[in-house]
């Protein structure tokens, strides 16, 4: 008889436009053959909005089943109330931090218990809070041998942990930014049985945090999907596309594009005629940051993507809150240079790793020298399309990926077996 499995994601589905959605889907149909595999999620589609625009039940997507829970509603007003009082732990944690010491305070404070109640309050008021989905984990823990649970930063991996427990596997998704030090993680990370992170540089910023883990841990990653490409002459006439020019795949808002835009505007200044257009590829939630000068041809098929990158010259990505980057790999794997934000401690690993392949930027500066060194050095395009494939191959090949995942899913599931008197 397979092991069942449950993969939590705040959002699931076809046309669901996330990293960390994509990510969960990756895995799950990969896993699909060797497990008997549920889907929990929410009703919501937009993050913006956090509408429950989606039927509650159960349904089933490439031959999974998906049960929806519909949410709370979010509630800004009293979530900011409850977060006011847990700033202040919050702002301490950061200086600890940056000071180099949080790591070895939390050898003996494992659990901040300070203001950690008004932080599970705050959290109840979370877009995709779902008392339905926790209610569900919780009547029905021992139908499942494990919990995969997705994206630390979202109210549904905290509780979902603490109803799972010592059957959790958790992919937190860690990123560098101000929610990975509310109190709440530190229960959280000490209640999972397990721990897979996407980089070593992910894992590094977990202990620094942290401290030494006290689940298990290993870096496993992620891979790709690789769809066929739509017809090039096609895509290129639909949106109007030149023969070359910058990319930027993902939600337009501030979290994820930075600040590229107001750069991109000041490289094109400079560099007038000689400038290349820039085409972004995702959701505009920042309706007045896409000006003239800027092809926005929205949200559009992978088909279509996948053709629109193979063709870029160089891909962007500035966002400095990213636990690996889909695009990224996605990049690496047609061969198309990419540059990307060095203030991101994941992308410093894979500039590293890759032996310069994933270039960096730091400011306004030098984001215009490399983009403009980049666009017109083909012997540099040629080495970054060499040594980006090799590394991206190396690293997230699905076979290597799935089996050290499996790895960690036996840890947590024959633990428990050895736990239940009647295995």
């Amino acid at each position: 008889m397979k092991k069942k499995l449950a993969f939590v994601s705040v959002r699931y589905g076809l046309n669901i436009n996330g990293g960390a959605e994509l990510h969960c889907r990756m895995l799950a149909e990969r896993l699909k053959p060797e497990y008997d595999i549920d889907i929990l999620t929410t009703c919501v589609v937009d993050y913006i909005s956090g509408e429950n625009s989606l039927d509650e039940g159960i349904e089933e997507i490439n031959g999974i089943t998906v049960r929806r829970f519909r949410t709370n509603g979010c509630n800004s007003a009293k979530e900011s109330l409850f977060l006011k009082k847990v700033n202040p732990v919050r702002r301490f944690r950061m200086f600890l931090h940056r000071i180099g010491i949080l790591r070895y305070v939390s050898c003996f404070v494992k659990t901040w218990k300070w203001r950690l109640q008004d932080d599970k309050e705050a959290q109840k008021y979370d877009t995709f809070y779902s008392d339905g989905l926790i209610s569900y984990i919780a009547g029905h823990k021992n139908d499942y041998d494990a919990f995969i649970i997705f994206s630390s930063n979202f109210s549904l991996f905290y509780f979902a942990a603490m109803a799972a427990g010592e059957k959790t596997l958790a992919i937190p998704l860690l990123h560098y930014m101000k929610t990975s030090f509310r109190p709440y993680l530190t229960q959280a990370f000490s209640e999972v049985r397990h721990i897979c992170f996407n980089t070593p540089a992910e894992f590094h910023l977990a202990e620094s945090i942290f401290g030494p883990l006290k689940a298990k841990s290993s870096v496993v990653g992620v891979g790709i999907e690789v769809v066929e490409p739509a017809s090039w002459d096609l895509t290129q006439k639909q949106f109007g596309l030149p023969d070359r020019y910058i990319l930027f795949i993902g939600r337009v808002d501030r979290d994820k594009t930075g600040d590229m835009l107001s750069y991109y505007s000041e490289y094109k200044e400079l560099c007038k005629d000689k400038a290349l257009p820039l085409v972004v590829i995702g959701n505009v939630y920042e309706k007045d940051a896409i000006d003239k000068n800027v092809i926005s041809t929205g949200f559009i098929s992978d088909n279509q993507k996948r053709a629109i990158l193979q063709h870029a010259t160089v891909l962007l990505n500035p966002s400095k809150y990213e636990s690996l980057s889909l695009v990224l790999l996605e990049a690496l794997y047609d061969c198309v240079p990419t540059l990307v934000n060095g203030h991101c401690n994941v992308f410093r690993d894979h500039n590293k790793r890759s032996k310069g392949a994933v270039a960096i930027y730091r400011n306004k500066r030098d984001f215009i020298n490399k983009l403009v060194q980049i666009s017109t050095d083909a012997g540099l395009r040629n080495y970054m399309k060499t040594e980006g494939k090799k590394y991206m191959t190396a690293n997230y090949d699905w076979d290597i990926i799935i089996a050290k995942l499996q790895t960690a899913i036996e840890t947590v599931c024959n633990r428990n077996c050895r736990q239940n008197t009647n295995c």
